[in-house]
């Protein structure tokens, strides 16, 4: 059996249909509603992750209000070291960012084995949408990071592997579709900050968490129209003697590779994860946002990067598909994530020049946004390459008996890397900036590194079908 033939499938009959389903810009309908879908919970999901550094470091971390978050000052004393301010503020972040990757593991575990996909994602939505209405009240802002990071859980995972199911192994609308996924997410993290973020700043935090939550229930509501279109849940019907399916030949060296690829992935991601983190606070402090008399929210820098990511998405997939047509061929998945690791490289050195040539001191000139535009610009076309790319590679390894489970594993490596982020992102407060994002380029030259080194000599082994197959 090769890899691709691990993927799960649906009944003959279903996938015969979806074949031939070319409803949405040539893809079956369910693609659609699921990419609306994903685009409502990245859009409460980013609009949490544009704010929180930026509220917590502005208001909510303040001594004035600090004392009134239920178990807040508990954490600090005896989690936190004692840190107060930015780095506090970054701690809580990697947790909460890390956490939220983490907890799709229990999510596909609980899909795969008793509620299936769809209950699990209903209940994740719900969940989720309780967390962002609890962000509306100070004291229970810890409450509220524990919903969210519950929610995410059930319902991350659950969505990714029913994109992958909507086709045949073989069919080769595949990786488009997930990067048509990916520009769905992209639309909504442009959305976010314009939207939440603004309302965050310049009304008042809670109008902006509160945008979140809503769009979070307008997802749900989609969801439950779609289902006619999407794939049939793995829930067993009741009463059910039918065996489940089980690990095959061949299944074991592909979640081999999986686990050996979550660090590699891990490493890649820490300068496009620190963007929501100390990147903002930079940002806010010393970028040149101020035009005609009018300062501009701070979390619009996630705008400007998801534009160019979204952007970036389309030309990326566009210019591969011309050169498939001219030369019938192009570079498989871990050679485009090696690609991609040379783009990060190159924006993180962006990010060094324009801390190197700033200056210091309270005098020092506001930073520009060449330098800052450019790094985005870099890292987008870094990111069309390594992020929807991985994933389809994640759901093509994936054995079919346990596929939600390995779409959980794959976030791992967002749950490693915003841990990282939480612990290196406190270090902006006492560190010199430019080599601050130096240690973030040196990252990214390590993912290069061991993508290069997986696809030369772990990959043909791993990956290779199996004797007969």
């Amino acid at each position: 059996m090769t890899a691709a033939e691990a993927t799960p499938e649906l009944d003959p009959a279903a996938l015969e249909h979806a074949a031939h389903d070319r409803a949405f810009i040539g893809h079956p309908k369910g693609l659609g509603y699921l990419a609306f879908v994903e685009g409502c919970e990245r859009f409460s999901y980013y609009s949490m992750q544009t704010l929180l550094v930026l509220y917590m470091v502005k208001y909510l971390l303040l001594p004035a209000h600090i004392g009134g978050v239920w178990g807040l000052e508990w954490l600090q004393a005896n989690v936190y070291g004692g840190k107060t301010g930015q780095p506090l503020a970054s701690a809580i972040f990697g947790n909460y960012t890390a956490l939220v990757y983490l907890t799709p593991i229990f999510g596909g575990f609980i899909a795969d084995r008793w509620l299936g996909r769809r209950t699990t994602l209903i209940l994740g939505g719900l969940v989720m949408a309780l967390g962002h209405f609890l962000m509306a009240f100070e004291n229970t802002f810890l409450l509220a990071l524990i919903s969210l990071i519950v929610g995410v859980g059930l319902f991350k995972g659950n969505i990714a592997s029913q994109v992958g199911e909507l086709y045949k192994p073989d069919d080769l609308r595949r990786a488009m579709a997930f990067q048509i996924f990916y520009i769905a997410i992209n639309v909504s993290v442009i959305a976010a900050p314009l939207v939440s973020g603004t309302l965050g700043e310049k009304v008042g935090w809670h109008y902006g968490f509160g945008t979140a939550g809503l769009v979070m229930v307008a997802g749900l509501l989609l969801y439950l129209k779609a289902r006619p279109w999407l794939p049939a849940d793995n829930r067993p019907a009741r009463g059910s003697t039918a065996p489940r399916p089980q690990l095959e030949p061949g299944d074991g060296a592909r979640v081999l590779a999986v686990i050996l690829l979550v660090p590699v992935l891990a490493v890649s991601l820490l300068t496009n994860q620190e963007i929501f983190n100390a990147y903002l606070v930079w940002a806010d402090e010393h970028f040149q946002l101020t035009f005609f008399g009018e300062t501009l929210p701070t979390s619009w820098m996630i705008t400007i990067d998801a534009a160019l990511s979204f952007s970036m998405l389309v030309a990326v997939a566009a210019f591969w598909k011309w050169r498939a047509d001219r030369t019938g061929r192009e570079p498989d998945e871990l050679g485009k994530m090696v690609i991609g690791s040379v783009f990060n490289i190159a924006g993180g050195l962006c990010l060094v020049i324009a801390a190197a040539t700033a200056g210091t001191g309270p005098d020092a000139a506001k930073i520009g946004l060449f330098w800052p535009v450019m790094f985005h610009l870099l890292n987008s076309i870094g990111f069309s390459h390594i992020l929807p790319v991985s994933l389809a590679l994640f759901t093509k390894l994936a054995p079919r008996a346990i596929n939600a489970t390995v779409l959980g594993i794959y976030y791992l490596a967002f749950f490693a890397a915003n841990q990282i982020v939480g612990i290196i992102g406190g270090w902006y407060s006492t560190m010199n900036t430019a080599q601050f994002w130096l240690l973030h380029v040196a990252s990214a030259a390590v993912g290069l590194i061991a993508f290069a080194g997986f696809k030369l000599f772990v990959a043909p082994r791993l990956l290779s079908p199996a004797p007969g197959s």
